[in-house]
This record gives structure tokens, C-alpha cells and sequence, in this order.
């Protein structure tokens, strides 16, 4: 499509910027998705213009024929607007179908004025309102692409980050480490487990490490294995590891299964896990009174 077609949209842009940006402000809240309990009128408006502004600008600069890729460089204004405004979007709550029908509400403030502009003319009408549409059309597909990836690396963090809180290694005395596990173990969690724990060894100088797997609600040949690799890790580093919460439920499925503890001691509970672990490292525990 020639330049030339963009013509009359880049003329409604410029002459009604404003009234544009309040009935795209008014198409949001008839859709439903300005979210008033998100963002203030004053904050959407702001967004509506900012967008608005890099998106005519693109339409100025750009060629639109049969080639139009939003990628190009002269979209890449509208781009960065996109991805700040899709960010501050994701970041309060907005959905992803929040997200795109906020983008496409801009279709119907700029057919209204083309509506207004070209009644005379029906056939330069459907031209502009087929260019309006795709012009629209990629600028939310690439927002969704944006919200996705954006939902994607929230996710990613939170999942570091609860990794990072189900993995706590303790310091229960001096050179006595605990490393209470809880839920499931699965490969990931268990390489995040055995750098965590190897890294406090070495920054605390530990000679015993207590793995509590009280929490842990079932053992497998994989959970068993991922155990005795973190045990063997622990030799490895000079210290020695107690494996705690060994239930008799947990005892006969390792049996069942043919796992070979072979040298880790194990324990039925933290607390004659953390006897030996003192007891390793020189120090009793004694009754000093009558309860």
C-alpha cells in the first residue's frame, strides 16, 4: 500500500489528537478494561497519549504497503513506549486479555473521525478503515508478544526466588549445619539445594550437615538419589552428612525400591541427628537440673 494512503489518518492524528485520546479513553470503559481500581484517569490518559503520540509518529514515518513489518526502525518509538506501558500494566495485575482489548479499543476513535472525514467517499472509507485495522491489529499482537514475555520473567523470578526460600540452610551451632527440605525434589530444586549447601560449608566452615527430610512426603529412586548426590558432595568438601527424618513408611519404600544408603548415616529424627552432629564436632549436651 503507497504511502500516500496513510495520508488522511496522518491528518485525523494531528488535527484531533486530543478528542482521539479521550474517546479511546471512553471505548476502555465501555469494554471494560481501564481498571479504575489500577490506574487513575489521569495515569490512563497519560498512557493513552504517550501511545497515541509514538504510534503517529510511526504511521508519519514508516512505509505501509504490502511489506509493513512492525519490527522496523521506524516503529521502534511505539515499541518502547509499548513495553514500558505493558511492564507498569503487567506489574499492577492486568490480564492479557485486559491488555490487548485496550489496545484494540483504538480502532473505533480512529473509524469515527475517518468515518467523519471520508463520508463523501466510500471506497478511500474501507481503504483507510483495512489500513487502520492492520496498523491496530500489529500493534496488539506485538503487545501480547510483550505481556507474554514479560508474565514470563516475573515467573521466572518468583520461582528463583521460592526456590531460594525452600532451600534454607541453617546454622544450628558452631560447624553444624541443617538443611531442612520440604515438599517435593525434583532435579532443579535439588541442583539450587546442593550449590546453596556447598557454598555454606565453605562460607561457614562446617563439619556436619544435618538434611532433614521430615517434610519430604514421599521418597522415590529419584529423591533418593538426589540425597545420596548432595551426601557424597558433602564428603567431598570434608564435612559429613546426617540424613534426618527417616520415617518407617520412608524406610520400607527405600527397602522396596533397592536404595543403598551405603556410608550416610541417617537418623529417624533431627534431634538424634543433632546429637551426633555435636558429639562429632566435641561438644554434649547435658541435664543441668530437674524439670
Amino acid at each position: 500500500m503507497p504511502q500516500s494512503a496513510t495520508a488522511n489518518i496522518i491528518k485525523i492524528l494531528e488535527s484531533d489528537f486530543s478528542k482521539i485520546v479521550e474517546a479511546w479513553l471512553g471505548t476502555q470503559v465501555r469494554e471494560g478494561v481501564k481498571r479504575s481500581d489500577l490506574f487513575s484517569d489521569d495515569e490512563s490518559r497519560a498512557q493513552n497519549a504517550e501511545l497515541l503520540k509514538s504510534f503517529s509518529k510511526g504511521v508519519r514515518n514508516a512505509t505501509v504497503d504490502s511489506d509493513f513489518d512492525f519490527t522496523d526502525a521506524e516503529w521502534e518509538d511505539l515499541r518502547a513506549v509499548l513495553a514500558d506501558v505493558t511492564k507498569d500494566r503487567v506489574s499492577r495485575g492486568v490480564t492479557p486479555t485486559e491488555m490487548a482489548t485496550f489496545v484494540l479499543a483504538l480502532k473505533a476513535p480512529l473509524f469515527k473521525q475517518l468515518e467523519t472525514q471520508l463520508k463523501d467517499d466510500p471506497a478511500a472509507l474501507i481503504q483507510e478503515v483495512l489500513l487502520v485495522t492492520r496498523l491496530v491489529d500489529a500493534f496488539a499482537i506485538y503487545t501480547n508478544e510483550v505481556f507474554i514475555a514479560e508474565r514470563e520473567q516475573i515467573i521466572e523470578r518468583q520461582r528463583e526466588e521460592m526456590l531460594e526460600l525452600s532451600t534454607p540452610v541453617v546454622e544450628l551451632w558452631d560447624r553444624v549445619l541443617t538443611l531442612p527440605l520440604i515438599g517435593t525434589l525434583d532435579s532443579a530444586r535439588a541442583q539450587e539445594v546442593m550449590e546453596n549447601l556447598l557454598q555454606t560449608i565453605l562460607d561457614r566452615q562446617a563439619e556436619v550437615v544435618i538434611v532433614d527430610i521430615t517434610g519430604v512426603g514421599t521418597v522415590d529412586t529419584q529423591v533418593a538419589q538426589h540425597l545420596l548426590r548432595a551426601a557424597a558432595a558433602v564428603r567431598l568438601m570434608g564435612a559429613e552428612c546426617i540424613i534426618s527424618g527417616i520415617s518407617p513408611m520412608i524406610a520400607q519404600t527405600m527397602v522396596q525400591l533397592g536404595i543403598d544408603v551405603g556410608t550416610v548415616s541417617t537418623r529417624s529424627s533431627i534431634r538424634t541427628a543433632l546429637a551426633d552432629a555435636l558429639k562429632t564436632v566435641g561438644y554434649s549436651i547435658q541435664k543441668t537440673r530437674d524439670a
